[in-house]
């Protein structure tokens, strides 16, 4: 296995160091000021940012095949430090249009969508005019197997109607979502549980769809992008809005879900790696019993361990994506699962420590 990077690797690397650094970085206060203002729209903040973001080329670097003037054309191992980059800001993703959901609705149209529906939601989602969600979890069953799902959808002649109800639905929330990929069953009795099920694309303005409520993880509503609650009531769409066809849900989801698991471990080492530096910068400043708590063998070990496990996680991470392109999602699925599991526990650990470094300061809105 190589990981050494390319040139034209190590220079988006750059390129993206660079921009975090000049435009990102500094007005991380500004933008938390902003949701505030408006909890539920796009900061102005952030738009500006895109917009500086998409004059370098620094636009759309998930999208693992050349689609235009807008992918990055990468592979998944070339933007994975790209994506750990952004990682260590929250909201950074979408600076470079490469935010979830959108990334993996972009790539289920772009995989699975035919040519009008491409022309419809494909390419402003790939320009950054919209955004997006993907409606699949629902209360009453155990989605994380989406073959027990249950929200109904009925064929009636040119239209499809749907029934149902969601919630943890990431981005549904925002003033400027507009459009859903909707996951449910058009054959709950086929004996084969895999073809039960369809994905279809809902505007958020169609008649019987209601936003009911924001769910908050932890107490927090995590604005502006929200989970939302979401309720379908008789919803009619045309027959055009299913993806592929009848019984190919599953197989969507499937799809749609390896690239991006990967993708949240990448962002969770990258906001680990920062937690880290951070940690790093206080210890050697902070004085405490008449010296700096470096000098304490048990802060010493806290960042080695950090630097472990962080490393760690990475190689993971770089040896499922180079899978990923060499043989395939599908044959890197054990890889996938491995590092969906380690990365997050990695995180939470460092995070934790770098916490305990910072004091009460660690919890309060001076480090977000």
């Amino acid at each position: 296995m190589n990981f050494e990077y390319s040139e034209k690797v190590q220079g988006l690397i750059n390129q993206v160091n660079e921009f975090m650094d000049l435009h990102v970085y500094p007005v991380e206060d500004e933008m938390h000021r902003q949701v505030a203002l408006d909890p539920w729209s796009t900061p102005p903040l952030m738009e500006e940012l895109k917009a500086k973001a998409k004059a370098q080329g620094l636009w759309n670097l998930f999208l693992p095949v050349a689609y235009g003037q807008y992918s990055g054309g990468l592979t998944n191992l070339e933007y994975a430090p790209l994506a750990e980059i952004m990682g260590k800001v929250m909201w950074a993703p979408e600076v470079f249009n490469c935010a979830a959901p959108d990334t993996g609705n972009m790539e289920v149209l772009a995989k699975y969508g035919n040519e009008a529906q491409k022309k419809q939601w494909l390419a402003p989602l790939l320009e950054g005019k919209i955004r997006s969600a993907f409606a699949m979890t629902e209360p009453e069953v155990a989605s994380s197997d989406a073959t027990n799902i249950e929200l109904s959808i009925v064929r009636d002649g040119d239209e499809y109607i749907i029934n149902g109800r969601k919630f943890y639905i990431s981005g549904a929330c925002r003033k400027q979502c507009e459009i859903m990929i909707v996951m449910g069953k058009t054959d709950p009795d086929n004996t084969n549980r895999y073809i039960q099920q369809s994905q279809v694309l809902v505007p958020m303005n169609t008649p019987g769809v209601k936003v009911v409520r924001p769910m908050q993880v932890f107490g927090y509503d995590d604005s502006p992008e929200g989970h939302a609650e979401v309720t379908f009531t008789d919803v009619r769409v045309p027959v055009e809005n299913i993806i592929v066809g009848e019984g190919k849900g599953f197989e969507i989801a499937q799809g749609r879900l390896e690239p991006g698991r990967i993708h949240h471990c990448m962002r969770s080492i990258g906001i680990a790696q920062r937690a880290l530096d951070l940690m790093c910068k206080r210890v050697s400043e902070r004085i405490v019993f008449g010296q700096p708590m470096i000098k304490q063998q048990s802060v010493r070990e806290d960042i080695a361990k950090s630097a472990c496990q962080i490393e760690q996680a990475r190689l993971m991470t770089l040896k499922a994506a180079q899978k990923m392109d060499v043989d395939g999602n599908k044959a890197a699925k054990d890889l996938i699962a491995m590092i969906k599991i380690v990365a997050p526990s990695m995180s939470l650990d460092v995070i934790d420590r770098a916490i305990q470094c910072h004091g009460a300061v660690g919890v309060s809105q001076d480090t977000f």
